[in-house]
């Protein structure tokens, strides 16, 4: 095994999203990805605490990240305003990830457990925001509102730059959804 090899981590998830993608998110187990990445199962629980883990181990860094920048935005920024500049931001985290964006969405939407976490994950940032927000200010339910607004920006301009062919990036998607939504709300 070789478990000396840089970038365990990585290969497990490319390993788990291979195996999902051939036979399943329910037929796969920890120890088939731990053998495909050429490393051990207890290599496999030394980084992911199941294997749901591998499609949602980076949510807490993408929940970091759209929390820190949210609160790095000017005070002066309306909460709309804010969040179109974090969303734009936080875009940046995907750059070079269209791909396994892509197989990740697949596996998920496979699966109604998977779907039903990544809700959870999405309810979650959400909460977050709005806590962001309020800490900005923001009473509500304008906090809570830009937030939702927001996760439905992202979660909308994500499955729309998942769903084409790269050529465009999911910040090009996220400014489309939110003048959307912006002309859907002024009833334009």
């Amino acid at each position: 095994m070789g478990r000396w090899e840089p970038n365990a981590r990585g290969r497990l998830e490319q390993a788990a999203l291979d195996l999902y993608s051939e036979h399943g998110f329910e037929q796969t187990t920890a120890a088939q990805i731990a053998e495909r990445a050429g490393l051990t199962e207890r290599t496999f629980f030394r980084h992911y605490a199941d294997k749901r883990e591998v499609l949602f181990g980076g949510a807490h860094a993408l929940e970091q990240a759209f929390v820190e920048t949210l609160a790095d935005t000017p005070a002066a920024a309306a909460p709309i305003d804010a969040m179109a500049s974090t969303l734009e931001t936080v875009a940046a985290f995907f750059l070079e990830r269209h791909e396994f964006a892509q197989q990740r969405q697949a596996v998920i939407m496979a699966n109604a457990e998977l779907r039903e976490r990544e809700l959870i994950k999405l309810a979650s940032l959400s909460t977050a925001l709005a806590d962001t927000l309020r800490r900005r200010g923001v009473k509500d339910p304008a906090a809570s509102l830009t937030a939702e607004a927001g996760i439905a920006v992202f979660k909308v301009g994500f499955e729309r730059w998942v769903a084409d062919s790269g050529q465009r990036t999911l910040a090009d998607h996220l400014r489309e959804s939110l003048d959307e939504l912006k002309a859907v709300t002024s009833g334009g």
